[in-house]
């Protein structure tokens, strides 16, 4: 027959027994607190959003002029050629680029009308990532896509950029096993894209070295969650597209440049 254990032994075994359960759910809880968030850079907004964003003024938003009938035949484009090229030749933005912009602009308007999205805010966006799919020589072609695909630095936490670790999936973007790179000429980091990409253009395919889809992609991601970009809710969208001040600063100057040459 078993000797019962003392009552008085039992209790003390329950309590170390609950006590190492409490350590170890707190330092489950702190791992995870403390573990920095492996999902891209771009949808972590911050707790305290520089005041002096919170008080940016949006850029005047531009209207964007649209077909008169229907689109030209073999364009999914809404907008109107003579406003593209008019567009282009004042502000020095590559033709491809301002139909992307102003295509995702009236897109948006249809479908998000409270987010008051301006086709500016996009190519100011355009301007400072990669000069509109144009940085370093390259070329925008008519089929949205740059002569050379765009790829970021190694975002490796050093010299100011995020370490963000690549994935099987991303490096199929990028070819790098190790760090994760932005891509394309609104340079989405692949975990951001894999969840606001989207076909632009309509032809079948999201692709984020196309500025069709790229414009498109970005609009999605600044209109998320019932943001105005008319207000002053703008400096806050862009912060959340890139931490950084100056990068909201820049994109803020780029698009009051391009509203005032485009009036």
């Amino acid at each position: 027959m078993k000797k019962k254990l003392p009552v008085r032994l039992l209790a003390v075994v329950g309590a170390y027994v609950v006590l190492v359960a409490l350590i170890s759910v707190g330092l489950l809880a702190a791992l995870h607190r403390f573990t920095p968030d492996p999902g891209p850079v771009r949808e972590h907004v911050a707790d305290q959003v520089p005041r002096q964003l919170q008080e940016l003024s949006a850029p005047t938003q531009g209207q964007v002029k649209t077909e008169a009938v229907a689109p030209a035949a073999g364009s999914s484009s809404l907008v109107d050629p003579a406003w593209v090229a008019r567009v282009a030749a004042v502000t020095g933005i590559p033709e491809p680029a301002v139909r992307a912009y102003g295509h995702a602009t009236l897109r948006m308007a249809a479908e998000q009308p409270r987010c008051g999205l301006g086709w500016t805010t996009l190519a100011g966006i355009g301007q400072i990532e990669s000069q509109h799919g144009t940085i370093d020589s390259r070329t925008l072609g008519e089929d949205g896509r740059s002569s050379r695909e765009i790829y970021g630095p190694a975002l490796n936490g050093t010299n100011g950029f995020a370490a963000i670790r690549a994935t099987p999936e991303s490096t199929r973007w990028h070819g790098d096993p190790q760090w994760d790179h932005a891509i394309g000429p609104m340079q989405f980091i692949p975990s951001t894209w894999a969840r606001w990409g989207a076909d632009g253009d309509g032809d079948g395919t999201a692709d984020p070295h196309d500025i069709d889809d790229a414009a498109w992609a970005a609009a999605r991601y600044l209109c998320a969650d019932g943001r105005r970009l008319d207000s002053d809710a703008w400096g806050r969208a862009i912060f959340s597209y890139n931490h950084s001040a100056d990068y909201v600063h820049a994109v803020h100057r780029a698009a009051l440049t391009y509203a005032s040459r485009a009036s």
